[in-house]
């Protein structure tokens, strides 16, 4: 038993401390990028993760499988392309997110254009609950500041990365842009839906792989996509309303866009008709989707 007791707190310790040191490589390389002035930074990040990251960590094979699945014709000169581009939009956006002043102000000369945006700010000043819906495009948390910045709360939802370190380290960072922030999860989303129930604001992504989800479609190929947000917005009278930050030409601002809210069907109607909303904006901005994720993991 106490060998066995000893064998545990060595693993602990192990992860620990491989905890420790993968956060300070990431926080470490974080730091030394944000000593370059904000215009330098964001492109020498997506420099850094287009061309010495990617080809590492097998980014570059996941773009590639992802466009020649969706888009089987696509000439072997353009993949290529992809394979750099979408990287670069990661880094870009990675820079970003770890630069919440610069985002913030950003976010602050960031033109809206679309037709959703008088029935959000309606809703707002109604006390109406707001489902903000976007995907890995662009940069989403642009979008989110806009929103607070024009008198919205908003509240976000976010994952947990690996690394405890480094987690503390993201949350500390996107916490300046705006919260409450919730944690996936039972009491995260608990939360969340009590803050919502309040009459306000909450922005989520839905473009990932849900092995519970519904087989809707997207790029014409079943993607297992969560109903949540229907569901929510059926629930609690909840506006909901797609909505994307979609960096433009010179690689450092941006236009955001909000679009017509759903209206109120049925969950997989209204969830296909987020699907449908976001891979129109991705055929039109091909390189700002994240074609790292494994979103039709049954293909």
């Amino acid at each position: 038993m106490a060998e066995a007791g000893r064998k545990i707190q060595n693993g602990e310790e192990e992860v620990d401390l491989r905890d420790r040191i993968v956060s300070a490589v990431i926080i470490g390389v974080i730091r030394c990028l944000t000593l370059l002035p904000y215009r330098l930074r964001v492109p020498a990040g997506g420099w850094v993760i287009s061309r010495l990251v990617a080809p590492v960590i097998g980014y570059r094979g996941r773009i590639r499988d992802n466009m020649q699945m969706i888009f089987p014709d696509m000439p072997e000169k353009q993949i290529d392309e992809m394979t750099r581009a979408v990287p670069n939009q990661i880094g870009r956006t990675l820079c970003e997110l770890f630069s919440p002043k610069n985002l913030v102000e950003t976010a602050r000369n960031t033109p809206i254009r679309g037709d959703g945006i008088d029935a959000v700010d309606a809703a707002r000043d109604a006390g109406r609950p707001i489902i903000i819906v976007s995907g890995h495009i662009g940069n989403y948390d642009v979008a989110r500041s806009k929103l607070i910045q024009r008198g919205h709360k908003v509240g976000g939802l976010y994952r947990s990365m690996n690394y405890k370190g480094f987690n503390d380290f993201y949350v500390s960072r996107i916490s300046q842009v705006g919260t409450p922030l919730f944690l996936r999860g039972r009491r995260g989303m608990g939360e969340m839906v009590k803050f919502l129930k309040a009459g306000n604001a909450i922005a989520l992504l839905i473009d990932q792989h849900m092995s519970a989800g519904a087989p809707l479609k997207f790029f014409g190929r079943t993607a297992y996509t969560a109903l949540s947000a229907a569901e929510l917005a059926l629930r609690y009278d909840a506006l909901l309303v797609p909505c994307y930050g979609i960096r433009q030409p010179d690689g450092l601002s941006f236009e955001m866009i909000v679009e017509k809210p759903i209206p109120h069907t049925t969950p997989e109607e209204m969830t296909q008709a987020l699907n449908d909303s976001l891979e129109a904006q991705v055929r039109a901005n091909l390189s700002q989707w994240l074609w790292v994720h494994r979103r039709w993991k049954t293909q």
